[in-house]
């Protein structure tokens, strides 16, 4: 059995936003999973095969990218760029959810279409393991004349995720509700898409819409590239318990406005972070890095727990085993350090200053994956692998 540990953790960021901080110097992987936390003295329990000494550095989940639209393989029609998710696991990305694969060339539209294109993303993106990361592709797109039969045959399938609602030819919530009630019956998530429209065929949603539909998730809160109203946030926030997304792709003000009036509920448990990439504003491989920032440098958020929205609130959500750094856990991680010339000693301190942090390593299932980044800034120190 493969044994790795790391040593030397300066800070540990757990991902849980109820306690976003840890005190545990040592993490040993077996295995792909993290199996035991605590202090040096963990390791005499084990033959470890390789020990990595992060030097002091912070170490957090893998980040988790909530919102992108795949189509098949690593590749963007829309913005023709090729490797983009990769692009994102050398900004602390392990895991990425599609909100559905509305960019596919000649997407289909029909029943059959949209239910196979789910199905083939599913399975194609459960075996594309580049650099390690994890694509919860096929994303149905709800479209007139699914029956319950469809989704009972997708679920059968591996299929547990719905895309926006409102990319396709249902769009309105007296269309939408009985679908949704089969997605949950058949154990998926559905997200729906809040705001002005962003592609052609789209359309605008109001928060009434989502409170009469009943989403997993409220995508992009902040807007996909327009957001709802601050009054229509406030409904949203106060009238439902529903997760709210928060993506790089939107407007900052409402993000701003969001995460604050739910830091006054002490519920910033609700929100998760994604990038709605590609998009009209273009591929951002450290997108949620950049959200990450500004939620903590703008809107008097602990750095920390900017971090656990974008790692264990999503897989909350979700109901993934990773995002969190506990017993059992996937090993998803990384290894994060001030920039040079930053004004902070460390990650959260410089996320905190408004610097994007440096991504020293990407572990993914406990293989490094990530060795030094290409995209961020780099760090005056680095690890030290025996």
């Amino acid at each position: 059995m493969s044994v790795i540990a790391l040593t030397n953790i300066g800070k540990l960021v757990t991902g849980n936003i109820q306690k976003p901080l840890g005190e545990e110097t040592t993490i040993v992987l077996q295995d792909g999973l993290i199996a035991k936390m605590g202090n040096s003295d963990i390791l005499q329990d084990y033959t470890v095969e390789k020990v990595i000494d992060v030097n002091g550095m912070t170490v957090t989940p893998g980040l988790i990218d909530s919102h992108v639209h795949t189509t098949l393989g690593d590749y963007s029609p829309r913005q023709k760029t090729q490797d983009y998710l990769d692009g994102s696991v050398h900004g602390g990305v392990t895991t990425f959810i599609s909100a559905g694969e509305c960019h596919t060339p000649g997407r289909p539209k029909d029943p059959a279409g949209t239910k196979a294109l789910a199905i083939l993303a599913h399975k194609a993106y459960a075996n594309l393991r580049s650099t390690g990361l994890k694509v919860h592709g096929g994303a149905v797109i709800l479209e007139k004349g699914l029956t319950e039969g469809d989704f009972a045959e997708m679920a059968k399938e591996g299929v547990w995720l719905v895309g926006e609602i409102g990319l396709g030819s249902v769009k309105k919530p007296e269309d939408a509700i009985p679908m949704v009630k089969w997605a949950k019956e058949n154990g998926m998530k559905i997200a729906m898409h809040t705001g002005g429209t962003s592609i052609p065929g789209s359309s605008t949603v109001s928060a009434a819409d989502v409170a009469a539909v009943q989403p997993t998730v409220v995508s992009h809160i902040n807007g996909g590239p327009t957001a709802i109203a601050p009054s229509e946030v406030e409904k949203l926030i106060n009238e439902t318990d529903l997760a709210l997304e928060i993506v790089q792709c939107g407007n900052p003000k409402i993000a701003d406005f969001t995460v604050r009036k739910l830091t006054e509920k002490d519920q910033l448990n609700r929100v998760i972070i994604g990038n709605d990439s590609p998009s009209g504003t273009g591929i951002i491989p450290l997108g949620i890095l950049r959200t990450v920032c500004s939620i903590s440098s703008m809107s008097d958020v602990a750095p920390e727990k900017a971090i656990a929205m974008a790692s264990g609130n999503t897989a909350s959500t979700f109901g993934l085993n990773t995002g969190i750094i506990a017993e059992g856990k996937e090993a998803d991680l990384v290894v994060m350090d001030a920039p040079m010339g930053s004004v902070g000693e460390d990650a959260l301190e410089a996320l905190a200053a408004g610097d994007l942090p440096a991504v020293v390593m990407v572990l993914v299932d406990g293989t490094i994956r990530v060795n030094k980044s290409r995209n961020t800034p780099p760090s005056s120190r680095s690890c030290k692998i025996k």
